[in-house]
């Protein structure tokens, strides 16, 4: 689960949802400072006292320059500390890369050099960490308007220009320009999320059937235009390379403006995709989802969206009731990659946070 940690505390959220997630994410700002560490280690401490895996996302805010050598041991040293005091660590490094907004956006040789310096330090420094590279979902890529869009002319459009037209469209890959390398990749996410139906977003929308698979396959068509030229993620990056998938974030958008019927029916119809039985049986490298458990003011849509599925009794009980039995929460999950292999050990039951 992605809990808005200056809100509710793991145990309140266990205690709401009757179980115990199995992940927790926390987000951090590097270089660290005390307060990031201070942050970091508090949020581990309570998932050492609920079991479970802290998946620590990093957020290079300054942009990719500053993430040295020094800043990646540094991020070691905190994830082994961590580790030692009995909380696995997976490590999701600037996620959303191929988006433009984030200062560390669409640079594809500068991201791919800082994870893969990230990488080694906890391979050498933190023995048993895992990492994630986790990218947004392609549809409406490039994501043209954001601060970090890259700039024709620049060595990270030509990379990013992937069929060489000179332009970047949707017709360009979202997401291999960005990929680390197989050897210091241990897990692959994607954020997918409702944001409705079709740009401008802010407006409460049933979700159209079978979105979440066909964002995650690359084989949308729909009401918000014709993504099928994005590749499919689940194939490429999951089952072609062995890999565990995540989906880190995931919610609903919900604009609360008086109907809880109707805004129900919404959180309700995308957790139905999500946990449904058909997902589980077509995506089974599928080993991880966290829900996005945040209220907060959205700049795309320039509104308060409530993405929550706990903030209400009637929500929260609908959503416990239709939590699947093939996900599995925390007693103790067991560390997500082995020193000696850096794989996922093989048949590792599903997470669900």
């Amino acid at each position: 689960m992605n809990l808005d940690w200056g809100h509710q505390t793991l145990q309140d959220y266990a205690s709401l949802l009757g179980r115990k997630p199995a992940v927790a994410v926390v987000f951090a700002d590097i270089p660290l400072n005390t307060h990031d560490r201070e942050d970091v280690n508090a949020a581990a401490e309570q998932v050492r006292g609920e079991g479970g895996t802290l998946l620590l996302t990093l957020e290079p805010q300054k942009g990719l320059e500053p993430v040295t050598d020094r800043v990646a041991d540094d991020i070691a040293a905190l994830v082994n500390g961590i580790q030692q005091n009995g909380v696995p660590v997976i490590v999701r490094f600037a996620h959303e890369m191929n988006g433009s907004w984030y200062p560390w956006g669409q640079q594809p040789n500068a991201y791919v050099a800082a994870f893969r310096r990230v990488a080694g330090a906890l391979r050498s420094g933190a023995p048993g960490s895992a990492t994630m590279w986790a990218p947004n979902e392609g549809g409406g890529y490039p994501f043209a308007g954001g601060p970090s869009a890259a700039v024709a002319g620049t060595p990270a459009f030509d990379v990013l220009d992937t069929d060489g037209d000179g332009v970047l469209t949707a017709r360009d890959d979202p997401y291999t320009p960005y990929y680390p390398g197989d050897d210091v990749v241990d897990w692959v996410g994607l954020s997918i999320y409702l944001w409705g139906a079709a740009a401008p977003w802010g407006a409460n929308v049933l979700p159209e059937e079978g979105k979440f698979a066909a964002k995650l396959t690359g084989t949308y068509n729909g009401a918000g235009g014709d993504e099928t030229a994005v590749p499919d993620f689940y194939d490429l990056f999951g089952v072609r390379r062995n890999k565990p998938v995540a989906i880190p974030e995931t919610a609903a958008l919900v604009v609360p403006r008086g109907d809880a019927d109707g805004e129900l029916a919404i959180k309700k119809a995308w957790w139905s995709q999500v946990f449904s039985a058909e997902t589980a049986a077509a995506f089974p490298n599928v080993r991880m989802i966290n829900w996005f458990e945040w209220d907060k003011y959205e700049t795309e849509v320039h509104e308060q969206v409530d993405w929550t599925v706990t903030n209400d009794p009637t929500t929260r009980d609908a959503f416990v009731e239709a939590l699947p039995g093939w996900l599995h929460f925390a007693a103790a999950p067991e560390h997500c990659r082995t020193a000696e292999s850096g794989a996922r050990p093989e048949g590792t039951e599903r997470l669900d946070s």
